[in-house]
């Protein structure tokens, strides 16, 4: 067995946290959805959000993986073997988001080396528009199923800068974060320079901060901010369970997870002045959309040639901004696999790395379907389920097992172990784990079915025949949330035939330094037993 990898630093860690939190949703979602609910009015409601739901939720789960000093998998199981299935579902759920989402950052890095050609459409709203779906040859529908050249070979680099990143886990992800971390913010203070010297970019920044209070009263507002809050700290997905397995036992995490949350809040805003002073500066302030793709890839290419007269200094603008998107979308693309990883080589004793390959193998194949002429239709019917209906049961769940089923109060403990400055109140964290997080993601969960059955008829868009709105949806879902009962399946025939033994997770045990004599006599008892296992098998 190796030894488990450790963060180098506090700071390595925050930025490793900060890293996969922020992401392409707080660059294109989070602009979107202040336009669309009063600016400022989006603003006031997504902070009180993240005090009583994302906050709470980060501590829980940083601070379960530090004490077990173990992945989603069998960090639940530490909670309680029933709960098993639930870090399983998130393992599974994060392996199907990494599948579309390196393909995402693919598309990003397809603009980047393309960004040139901006230089010769200035004024050319329809030709930079159409740039995206030019290069991608996508349908939009699901049609299709060439692959163009040049999106592929994207999508190898992509997933070669995955891999190296996450290559010795902690590590190398420690070293990578501290240059993808604060590029993309010195890029978006850039274009923010950029954007607030343009004439109109008052109106826009006017419209960002300003509330608008009367829209207080729509309940999309608060639905629309507690699911941007939820998706944007990387929770419920795995990856804070690794991360925080590789915490140190001076680990502050009281004070870590409220530094994390406002950091991502922070470039969300900043990514928000962005938004709204470009698209004040150029007059489309009405084009705004919450639509990531639509905003990424079709609404602010329009922008960027209209930034001024001068061809070379759009397109110079243009490479800046999905240089700036490429280095938010590797942080949160490594870092999903790296929940995936850690969670699996925990829960079956398996060398790190060599499941980090096999995970980036096997979702790299999968994700060339979304390469595809219908690989932007596929992508939009799975990111859906994943999302809207996936991620928040298992939040749900994760709540109430924490909650309901264990003793919160170690759990707070655990949480304010080395607390300095800053403690966490047990009620805040009891109100928000056991009452609070759960009401609000069943009232989100019973909102997106509403809307999917009441307002759409069951079809989450006509366009798409509902044979795959089942395939890449229901039954996607339903695979997420029976791979933990498959895997428990397995894994129970393999114990009675004594070819599987595993680890004792428990709270309370005593903890042990992996260099000290008791650990090594652990490793040595378990390659003990898988040697033992060997023989019995060879016999």
């Amino acid at each position: 067995m190796e030894k488990r990898g450790q963060w180098s630093s506090r700071f390595t860690f925050i930025l490793a946290a900060i890293g996969s939190a922020v992401g392409l949703g707080n660059a294109w979602r989070f602009p979107g959805l202040a336009a669309k609910h009063g600016g400022g009015t989006f603003l006031i409601v997504y902070l009180i959000a993240m005090v009583v739901m994302g906050i709470p939720l980060l501590m829980m789960e940083i601070s379960i993986s530090r004490k077990f000093r173990k992945g989603a998998i069998e960090s639940m199981r530490g909670i309680g073997k029933k709960f098993e299935p639930v870090g399983w579902a998130a393992t599974s759920n994060a392996f199907v988001i990494v599948c579309y989402y390196s393909v995402v950052f693919a598309w990003v890095i397809l603009m980047f080396v393309n960004s040139w050609r901006f230089a010769g459409m200035t004024e050319n709203n329809e030709a930079a528009s159409g740039l995206f779906f030019e290069l991608t040859k996508t349908t939009g529908l699901i049609e299709g199923t060439d692959i163009p050249g040049e999106v592929l070979l994207c999508l190898l680099v992509a997933w070669g800068l995955i891999f190296y990143c996450i290559r010795n886990g902690a590590q190398s992800v420690g070293k990578v974060v501290k240059f993808t971390v604060f590029v993309p913010v010195l890029l978006l203070v850039i274009m923010a320079v950029k954007g607030c010297t343009m004439s109109g970019a008052a109106d826009g920044l006017k419209m960002l901060f300003v509330p608008d209070f009367g829209a207080l009263s729509d309940p999309s507002l608060w639905v629309d901010a507690i699911g941007q809050v939820f998706y944007s700290l990387s929770i419920m997905m795995a990856i804070m369970f690794a991360y925080g397995s590789y915490l140190g036992d001076d680990a502050d995490i009281a004070a870590d997870a409220m530094i994390i949350a406002f950091s991502d809040m922070a470039v969300s805003v900043l990514s928000g002045i962005v938004m709204f002073a470009t698209m004040g500066g150029t007059g489309m302030l009405d084009k705004i959309t919450a639509s990531g793709i639509g905003t990424a890839f079709i609404v602010y290419p329009q922008a960027i040639v209209n930034l001024t007269d001068i061809g070379w200094v759009n397109a110079t603008f243009g490479a800046i901004f999905y240089l700036m998107l490429i280095t938010l979308a590797i942080d949160s693309a490594f870092s999903i696999v790296e929940g995936v990883s850690a969670a699996v080589s925990d829960k079956f004793h398996l060398k790190p790395k060599k499941v980090t390959i096999a995970v980036c193998a096997v979702s790299g194949l999968i994700s060339i379907l979304f390469v595809t002429q219908a690989g932007l239709a596929w992508l939009d019917i799975v990111d859906n389920w994943t999302n809207q209906i996936n991620l928040i049961i298992i939040g749900i769940l994760e709540c109430i097992a924490v909650g309901w089923f264990f003793d919160l109060r170690k759990v707070h403990k655990e949480v304010n172990r080395n607390a300095q400055k800053f403690q966490a109140p047990y009620w805040w964290l009891a109100a928000s784990i056991k009452v609070v997080s759960p009401l609000l993601l069943a009232g989100l969960f019973v909102w997106n079915l509403y809307v999917l059955f009441h307002d759409k008829g069951g079809s989450y868009d006509q366009n798409y025949p509902m044979w795959a709105q089942i395939a890449a949806g229901w039954v996607v879902s339903g695979l997420v949330f029976i791979s933990g009962f498959v895997a428990g399946g397995i894994i129970n025939h393999k114990k009675k035939k004594e070819h599987f033994v595993e680890d004792e997770v428990l709270w309370d045990a005593p903890v042990v330094s992996e260099t000290s004599p008791e650990a090594a006599a652990a490793r040595n008892a378990a390659a003990a037993r898988k040697t033992k296992s060997r023989k019995r098998r060879k016999k």
